[in-house]
């Protein structure tokens, strides 16, 4: 059987090729596999799942857009795929009534799973990329159970206008680090991986697709990076049954 893993689509109304791409592997590619996890930034942003009830009143299209995706996840987890949803630094306020509108579940971050029959750490990737200080004191709060409740007690426009106003700052403090900065940090990947006792790490967030050969206590280990999803390509991992994952880059056309 095989097991499938994405991130960073960033799915949002901006970018409908992309979507259409997403739909059609759901439907070619993703059929038949036997579980679909998805390791954050699925959206470019989600203010609450409430989003869902505006449906076509919705001023940014994302509830249309948000309304098609899930009926198309939820139609591969009811033809017998597993789907899990991890969140990201996008799309944090994900929760459990979107999770069961497309019949998937969410996934803490990080996770070990078994894939292909060995255990392997699951991240979205954020959370290794410490030596950006500015974004790690955004994620402490931004993943604060308090100040999500309060974000969700507001208004949905008075949400949507936090969420661009979210974007557009880190768009701008971006465009001022050093690459390496918002790149993980080497150590926190060995420590990650040893802390949690395994050999294989996949993450994305970086949008750096790549594998990497590391050592974690004289042992080798590895680390793969999957790739954002652009109008014409996206990228993915394989899992098969006794065989090391495998990144790949395909067409979206």
């Amino acid at each position: 059987m095989t097991t499938l893993l994405i991130s960073d689509l960033h799915l949002q109304p901006a970018t409908p090729e992309i979507t259409d791409g997403f739909l059609r592997w759901l439907a070619e590619r993703a059929s038949g596999a036997e579980a679909l996890y998805i390791l954050g930034d699925f959206f470019e942003a989600w203010i609450g799942d409430d989003l869902l009830d505006l449906g076509a009143a919705d001023p940014t299209g994302t509830a249309a857009l948000a309304s098609r995706v899930a009926a198309a996840l939820k139609t591969l987890a009811e033809a017998g795929t597993a789907i899990y949803l991890m969140h990201g630094n996008r799309d944090f306020l994900l929760g459990e009534r979107f999770a069961k509108a497309a019949g998937a579940r969410l996934l803490p971050d990080p996770s070990v799973v078994t894939l292909g029959g060995r255990p392997v750490l699951l991240m979205h990737g954020d959370s290794l990329c410490t030596r950006d200080e500015a974004y790690m004191a955004f994620r402490r709060q931004a993943r604060d159970p308090q100040w999500q409740a309060q974000v969700l007690g507001m208004p949905i426009a008075e949400r949507l206008q936090l969420a661009k106003q979210l974007r557009d700052q880190s768009g701008e403090a971006n465009s001022n680090k050093a690459e390496d900065i918002m790149d993980v940090t080497p150590d926190e990947v060995v420590e990650a991986l040893w802390a949690q006792e395994v050999d294989t790490l996949i993450h994305g967030h970086t949008h750096r697709p790549a594998v990497h050969d590391l050592e974690v206590d004289g042992a080798p280990a590895k680390r793969l990076v999957l790739g954002d999803w652009q109008p014409d390509k996206g990228w993915e991992i394989v899992v098969e049954e006794g065989s090391e994952p495998r990144l790949q880059e395909f067409p979206l056309s």
